[in-house]
C-alpha cells in the first residue's frame, strides 16, 4: 500500500470537516441575514408567533390594511340557556373595528350532579349582520360535554367583515345553550337469548 494514501485520506477528511463547519455556520447566518434583508427592503415584516393573538399584540395601524380603523362597531353578547346551566359571556359588549380579529369568552357551569351533553346555537341581530359576521373558532361548532358541576370557558373568535353596511352600528350575537336529549330515558338493549 502506498505511503501517501494515509496523508491523502487525512487531507480529504479535514476538507470534509471544514465544509461541514462552513455549511453549519452559513445555516445559522441565514436567519439574521434574512431578517436584515426584510427590514431593509420592507418586503416581509416578521412577527413573533407567540405575540399574535395575545392582548399585548397590537399591530401598527398602517401595517394591516384589512382593518377599517375609521369605523367602530359595538358587538353585544347575549346568552340564553335551556337546562341545568349557568351560561353567560365574560363581557357584555366590545367595541371592534371591521376586519379586526377578536376573541370573546363565554362561561358555562353544569349545575347538575351528572354529566351532560350540550350544544349552542347562535343568532344575530340585525338579520343582515349574519352574512358579515364570520366565526373563525366557536364552541357552537361542536357538542360540549360537561361533568357534574364542571365550569368551562368557551372561546369565540370572530371578524366583522369590512363590507358591513355603514348604517349598522351595533350587532348582537346571541347563543342559546341547551342540553341534548334532555328528559329522554336511556333505552335498555333487548335481552339476548341464550344459545342451547
Amino acid at each position: 500500500m502506498p505511503t501517501h494514501l494515509p496523508n491523502l485520506n487525512r487531507q480529504i477528511l479535514v476538507k470534509l470537516i471544514l465544509v461541514v463547519v462552513l455549511m453549519f455556520g452559513f445555516g445559522y447566518a441565514l436567519v439574521p441575514m434574512y431578517q436584515a434583508l426584510c427590514e431593509v427592503t420592507g418586503i416581509n415584516v416578521l412577527t413573533n408567533k407567540n405575540d399574535y393573538g395575545t392582548r399585548a399584540f397590537r399591530p401598527n395601524k398602517s401595517s394591516n390594511t384589512q382593518i377599517d380603523y375609521s369605523r367602530t362597531i359595538t358587538v353585544e353578547f347575549d346568552s340564553n340557556s335551556r337546562g341545568p346551566f349557568t351560561f353567560k359571556p365574560i363581557k357584555n359588549y366590545l367595541e371592534v373595528h371591521p376586519g379586526e380579529m377578536i376573541q370573546i369568552m363565554y362561561e358555562v357551569v353544569n349545575n347538575f350532579d351528572r354529566p351532560i351533553m350540550a350544544q349552542a346555537i347562535p343568532s344575530y341581530s340585525p338579520k343582515i349582520a349574519t352574512e358579515y359576521f364570520t366565526k373563525l373558532e366557536c364552541f357552537c361548532f361542536q357538542q360540549q360535554t360537561l361533568g357534574p358541576h364542571q365550569a368551562k370557558e368557551l372561546p369565540v373568535v370572530f371578524v366583522v367583515d369590512r363590507g358591513l353596511p355603514r348604517d349598522v352600528k351595533t350587532i348582537t350575537l346571541s347563543y342559546t345553550f341547551f342540553e341534548i336529549n334532555a328528559g329522554q330515558k336511556a333505552v335498555a338493549p333487548p335481552p339476548t337469548k341464550a344459545l342451547i
